[in-house]
């Protein structure tokens, strides 16, 4: 059956305010001057990995729950500016949103505003399974209520990836998406032993593949029942924030997958694309082309030989 889409983008549509604080964690005091300005800008993971992908050259679909307000036109105009298919469900509570406190090494505090779901709310089911009939794949954010469509994306049988971010191991909510996903990602930040937390994921779900990102020290490759480490890239510019960076690695590793290299291909796509996204302040929106991403793994490989 023919698609029309290759990488359906569940979830993860809102607005961040950037604060770039003098350090991380920040002490307490009554009041801080922030000479750089506090800016609110569209981009949650779901719209930074729709982004990637689409700059990539994949055709990308969006779909999420939007209010009525300033907060969700932000994320209609960035979806039109880039020429994204976006599905907006009118959700009443209002548009997600969060503040990122971000540190001069470019770490991040997020605070995310709770409040912009209901329990109860639910993708209408025709419209998804109509999106993931036409997908050739599916990419699930963590926000609500993106578990309870995994069922559907299973039955329409499409391929579904997820990114549990900085998942403890331990923390039930993640759980249907670590053993609901055929590809997951997730950050080894949160992780006392990412192998365990890794294996564990592969064993008791549906994953073949399993990455754990791990910053300047690389990410970690799952596939097939053996562990690879895929070494960091350095980044071509000074790194000035990390937010973004494991959303460009999935849409990176996304493209490949896609494209039918192996895994481990894969990973060395996501290292560059991550390192690229550390170089990019929050306030702005950048993503590598496809042209632009195969220049940079092969200048990354030619330094690696050397």
């Amino acid at each position: 059956m023919s698609c029309d889409i290759d990488v359906l983008v569940l979830g993860g549509a809102g607005v961040d305010t950037i604060v770039y604080v003098p350090e991380l964690p920040l002490p307490y005091a009554d009041s801080y001057m922030i000479d750089s300005g506090i800016r609110t800008r569209a981009g949650q993971t779901g719209d930074f990995v729709a982004l990637a992908l689409a700059a990539l050259g994949l055709r990308t679909h969006h779909l999420d729950f939007l209010g009525d307000d300033p907060e969700g036109e932000r994320v209609r105009a960035l979806h039109r500016d880039h020429g994204i298919a976006l599905t907006a469900i009118p959700q009443p509570a209002g548009t997600k949103r969060a503040v990122n406190l971000v540190g001069p090494d470019g770490r991040r505090l997020s605070l995310y505003d709770t409040s912009r779901a209901h329990p109860d709310d639910r993708f209408p089911e025709d419209t998804l399974r109509g999106l993931a009939t036409a997908s050739r794949h599916a990419h699930v954010s963590i926000t609500h209520p993106c578990a309870p469509a995994l069922p559907v994306l299973r039955a329409a049988g499409v391929s579904i990836s997820t990114d549990l971010h900085n998942w403890d191991g331990a923390n039930p909510y993640h759980e249907p998406f670590a053993y609901g996903a055929d590809l997951v990602f997730l950050s080894a930040a949160a992780l006392p032993d990412p192998e365990t937390t890794m294996r564990r994921i592969a064993g008791h779900g549906r994953a073949e593949v399993v990455v754990a990102t791990a910053g300047a020290e690389g990410a970690f490759l799952l596939s097939d029942g053996e562990l690879t480490h895929i070494p960091a890239v350095t980044p071509p510019a000074p790194v000035v924030d990390s937010n973004g960076a494991g959303d460009a690695f999935a849409a990176a590793f996304l493209h490949g997958h896609l494209s039918g290299e192996p895994p481990r291909r894969c990973a060395r796509l996501g290292a560059v694309a991550g390192a690229y996204a550390c170089t990019v302040p929050s306030t702005e929106t950048a993503a590598l082309s496809h042209e632009a991403l195969l220049t940079a793994a092969a200048a990354a490989e030619a330094e690696a030989a050397r």
